[in-house]
């Protein structure tokens, strides 16, 4: 939820006010007001002197020659003069930019007409002050908010806005306050004059040349993409780090992109496998950013992106030794001053008498609270991706085991994924309303402060209390799947945690049953996003369906296949990506891919619902010239973009896991390519990766745009991404008029395209997961690490209401398999009539095939053909999924 903080008069506290937007919550500071923090320009005194021709001088005595007149000054900051420039002594313990102001008021601005801010300024210590030209009073609109670096040297700093009203006396005020300790900041020639035509803002897309700016896998596909007014084929030249080519080609005109607007090219250099850093692609003049060829391109990205998880954990100081000192930070929230603490949070107002302990948990996003609809989708991926490794052939769990990652709990013989979603599981449950209480079991939406902060803001510094906001339906379904998931996941390591997360999950789901209608407050987003969902059949899925895993009970059995959304794959899987309000496809994934007791059946038609998502997405990805499998109606990229895209990957990936069919992989691969520059940017959205990465975004404490002392965000955090809703004043002044795919500004303050939240680096985490599996010797979809592992091809030739089926099965394994029998289920009333050449038999929908005497032994690189005739009614499918000896075959096309 977007809020703007003002100061309420020049010796009085911030003013807030919130606005809720139903994808994302965030915060905004003053700065994000007109868009141009970080964009100071030392303008020559030719350009400014006709600027301000162009226009009256509104600022009076800016040079100071009549002393301290026209200005005022917060008490804590006394103004003089000194060597011609006005001074103020800031005292150390300023903990926002507003706590120490000089300003003058009294300026006159006119609806329409552009205005330009001049001055030169120092500090005797680095820090990022903020120059606003507002409102004078309450609400204090800004009308310009701009976040400029002062230091010891002297700079002049220039920003161009247009009045959006009429201000017969607005406000001009340097918020100089938030260094770290006290010094002396002093400002000289300020002017503010009228009539400058406002620079029209154009990104900075560098190339034309578009590629994964990390890299290619040698196995994986190779493409990119060329922005060119040209309608005809062009010449690439692939070069290899020495300049030497390595291969040419001829580019594919693509016509006119409608998420860009862009007339494109796509070009394709797969041939290429030698391993090897520093290739580029150029075409004509233009070159694009270097690359890798190879195949451990994302170990380091599995890492970080799991990493993001510790950094962003309250309740606990985060350790040097593990993240570094720049990352390095006191606990947050423990009730250690100014922090008024996690452990006894009493609800909001009139909405309960009792007191929780909250502590721990992961900080959602930007801001410093917590959401159980945020943090269930997390840590159910950040668990899911794990889960992968225990069940996939080729998925390697080593990377994600005890000692592996940057958490504190390594070397408890618990794999360290685990232990940082305990983390967030506790805190989870933690939520649940106590027995005794009325909606007992039932478990709270939120917790967050009272009232928005500014940023940047350390968590240990956040002064505002801290509330517990009203139960919800869904926000009980998140906990009852994830404890769920966590019951199976633990009981390897933690058996009385594990029985605890199970009573958990029981308790909630039958609270969820008992009030399947407790509905977050749409307007309940002050201090906090609100998140409402009018619709949580999803998560009734959801719940259901890692119940059933975890214990086989027929009761959630029947949960999930008594619901309206089973065998739907637009409603389970929809095409925009699963998200906080949209969970049904976790359940679904789940139950697709982690052992459990459904019938052959109704495994097959679950997996079917998958692998038709994936048909989707993929479809999308062949479709689209910078190959991203993500393409909402209208192309309304929408908050959070790249998380959606994350999420389709992970249908993705997991179809190539049940099937082995490289289209799957490609479009996942193709999704990672787009995430990593080849995109109508030329942008990395995944800081640390990629020349040209995003590294400014939207967070409390990683805001090293506004305070030179905070770091920018840890390697492998996303970006939210493109959003044609752009939603913050930084966004409204800068993209305008955007094409889709182009909604995007790498800024802190534009909290709308701009954030970074746990629910969009847990799909990362999944994907850079499997990626880092591929890259470790898979790239084509065969299961090395297994004895028995399968090829099948499998063709239909219908008529009327029947169908004759040729199977071919192929050992890709390195043993010997004997005798083979091959399992699948049809996903429709097909009927096997007649078999030759294998011994077919049919129960139910599932389909069991055996070898003749003279065909029983399958040797390593062998085939076996066998077919049958059969009878179905309607247009009916081919299966997809296989098993050889209770292993995942491949499918080939």
């Amino acid at each position: 939820m977007p809020h703007l903080p003002f100061p309420r008069s020049p010796l009085s506290a911030p003013a807030r006010r919130g606005r809720t937007h139903r994808r994302r919550h965030a915060v905004l500071s003053a700065v994000a007001v007109a868009g141009l923090l970080g964009g100071a320009l030392a303008g020559s005194a030719t350009a400014a002197e006709a600027r301000a021709a162009d226009g009256p001088e509104l600022v009076s005595n800016g040079d100071f020659s009549a002393g301290t007149t026209g200005w005022w000054w917060t008490e804590n900051s006394p103004g003089s003069i000194a060597d011609g420039r006005l001074c103020a002594d800031v005292p150390a313990g300023t903990a926002n930019p507003w706590d120490a102001i000089l300003g003058q008021n009294g300026l006159p601005l006119t609806t329409g007409e552009s205005y330009t801010l001049r001055y030169t300024a120092t500090a005797t210590a680095p820090l990022t002050i903020r120059a606003n030209v507002q409102m004078a009073t309450d609400p204090y609109t800004a009308e310009l908010s701009a976040a400029d670096p002062v230091g010891a040297t002297a700079e002049t700093f220039e920003h161009v806005f247009t009045a959006k009203a009429d201000h017969t006396a607005a406000q001009l005020a340097f918020q100089v306050g938030g260094g770290e300790g006290g010094y002396t900041f002093c400002v000289d020639d300020v002017s503010l004059t009228g009539g400058a035509e406002p620079p029209v803002y154009e990104p900075d897309t560098g190339s034309p040349v578009r590629v994964n700016q990390v890299g290619y896998l040698t196995g994986g596909p190779k493409t990119g993409t060329f922005v060119t007014e040209s309608t005809e084929p062009q010449t690439w030249v692939l070069k290899d780090g020495a300049g030497t080519e390595r291969a040419r080609g001829r580019t594919s005109p693509a016509g006119v992109d409608s998420t860009s607007r862009q007339n494109v090219h796509t070009f394709d250099f797969t041939s290429v496998t030698k391993a090897g850093d520093g290739y580029t692609v150029s075409i004509g003049e233009e070159t694009s950013e270097p690359f890798t060829i190879g195949d451990d391109l994302y170990s380091d990205l599995r890492g970080d992106a799991l990493a993001y998880f510790y950094h962003n954990r309250s309740g606990i100081e985060i350790d040097a030794d593990l993240v570094g000192e720049e990352y390095a930070r006191p606990a947050g929230h423990i009730g250690v001053a100014p922090n008024q603490g996690d452990t006894d949070v009493p609800c909001q107002a009139g909405d309960c008498d009792y007191r929780l302990d909250v502590s721990g948990g992961w900080y959602d996003a930007g801001d410093h609270g917590k959401y159980v609809v945020n943090g269930g989708i997390s840590v159910a991926q950040v668990m899911a991706a794990y889960e992968r490794t225990l069940h996939t052939e080729g998925a390697d769990g080593t990377a994600l085991g005890d000692g592996k990652l940057r958490v504190p709990e390594r070397g408890n013989s618990v794999p360290d994924v685990l232990d940082e979603a305990r983390w967030q599981l506790d805190f989870l449950m933690r939520m649940q309303v106590p027995e005794g209480e009325p909606l007992a079991g039932m478990v709270h939406h939120k917790i967050h402060d009272r009232a928005w902060t500014g940023l940047p803001l350390l968590p240990s510094a956040d002064p505002q209390p801290r509330e517990l906001h009203p139960p919800t339906t869904a926000a009980t379904l998140n906990v009852a799947a994830t404890a769920a998931q966590c019951a199976r996941l633990f009981k390897a390591y933690d058996a009385e945690f594990a029985a605890k997360c199970l009573k958990t999950a029981r308790s909630a789901w039958a609270a969820a049953k008992a009030h399947p209608d407790v509905l977050a407050d749409p307007n309940d987003g002050v201090g906090g996003g609100a998140y409402p969902d009018t619709d949580v059949r999803d998560e009734f899925y959801w719940a259901a369906a890692e119940l059933f895993v975890t214990t086989g009970e027929d009761t959630f059995r029947q949960a999930v296949l008594d619901s309206p959304l089973h065998g739907d794959t637009d409603a389970v899987f929809p095409r925009g990506g699963l998200s906080w309000g949209a969970t049904a496809g976790l359940g679904a994934l789940s139950l697709a891919t982690v052992p459990n007791e459904l019938t052959g059946s109704q495994l097959s038609s679950v997996r079917a619902m998958v692998l038709e998502a994936a048909d989707g997405y993929a479809a999308d990805s062949r479709n689209s010239a910078y190959g991203v499998p993500y393409a909402p109606e209208d192309d309304a990229y929408v908050w959070g973009s790249n998380s959606q895209v994350l999420n389709n990957m992970v249908v993705l990936a997991t179809a190539h896991d049940l099937t082995g069919e490289t289209g799957y992989r490609d479009a996942v691969l193709h999704g990672m390519e787009y995430l990593l520059g080849r995109n109508p940017l030329n942008q990395s959205y995944i800081t640390g990766y990629g020349e040209r990465d995003s590294h400014n975004q939207h967070h409390r404490f990683w805001a090293h745009q506004l305070d030179a002392s905070l770091p920018n965000p840890a390697p492998g955090s996303v970006a939210g991404g493109p959003n044609v809703g752009i939603e913050d004043p930084v966004a409204q002044d800068k993209l305008k008029g955007c094409a889709p795919a182009m909604c995007y500004i790498d800024d802190i303050e534009s909290w709308a395209t701009n954030e970074i939240t746990i629910n969009w680096n847990a799909p990362l985490a999944w994907v850079a997961s499997y990626l880092d599996d591929l890259g470790g010797g898979n790239p084509g979809g065969e299961n090395p690490g297994g004895d028995e592992v399968c090829e099948v091809t499998y063709h239909s030739y219908r008529w009327n209401s029947g169908f004759t089926s040729q199977v071919t099965l192929k050992n890709t394994g390195r043993s010997a398999v004997s005798p083979w029998e091959l399992k699948w289920s049809f996903a429709d009333d097909q009927r096997v009539t007649q078999a030759w050449s294998a011994k077919v038999t049919q129960t139910g929908r599932d389909v069991v095939a055996r070898p003749e005497s003279w065909n029983t032994t399958l040797a390593p690189g062998a085939t076996v053909n066998f077919g049958f005739n059969g009878t179905a009614s309607g247009s009916p499918a081919d299966p997809r999924a296989f098993t050889l000896g209770g292993k995942s075959c491949g499918v080939a096309p």
